[in-house]
């Protein structure tokens, strides 16, 4: 097995589209709906995701991970210059489709992560739903809770 990433192209978009249904899809299992309402619910929240990325984040490194060179996942990182000349990385987005997940590719991802903030001294930071199975995750990694609402938890790791 090898990963690697790679930068996102247009040509990414229907891989894109699948991997955020693929995110989503226990959500809204619950819900009953048919496979054809299913798709068009995940599209109009896709195409809202993808303009709020596309206005917020421009200057994001969006990368597509690839296992043995097929799309498997992506990882966006946003620099950031924050007060007084100090910067940050955010963690805009990592995901995997769900058959490679749990193998430790997510961790080895945010490790390598991790390690270009320590070096470049500035902290990590990221936003996770109260409800994801990667809050553990980013735990164990030493990421702390700075602040929540009733959907999301914000999390920093600074540099030592």
């Amino acid at each position: 097995m090898t990963i690697s990433l790679r930068p996102c192209g247009s040509e990414d978009r229907d891989f894109l589209f699948q991997l955020y249904s693929s995110t989503r899809l226990h959500e809204i299992a619950a819900f009953g709906w048919p496979v054809a309402q299913q798709e068009m619910f995940f599209r109009m929240q896709f195409a809202a995701q993808q303009r709020w990325y596309e206005s917020t984040y421009t200057q994001a490194e969006h990368q597509i991970v690839e296992e043995d060179g097929q799309p498997i996942g992506r990882l966006m990182v946003f620099r950031e210059k924050v007060k007084q000349g100090k910067s940050a990385a955010l963690l805009v987005d990592i995901s995997l489709l769900a058959e490679h997940r749990g193998r430790g590719i997510g961790g080895e991802l945010l490790r390598g992560l991790i390690q270009q903030c320590k070096h470049d001294g500035v902290p990590l930071k990221l936003q996770v739903l109260k409800t994801n199975p990667a809050l553990r995750l980013y735990e164990r990694l030493g990421f702390l809770r700075t602040s929540e609402d009733q959907m999301y938890i914000q999390m920093e790791l600074r540099p030592k």
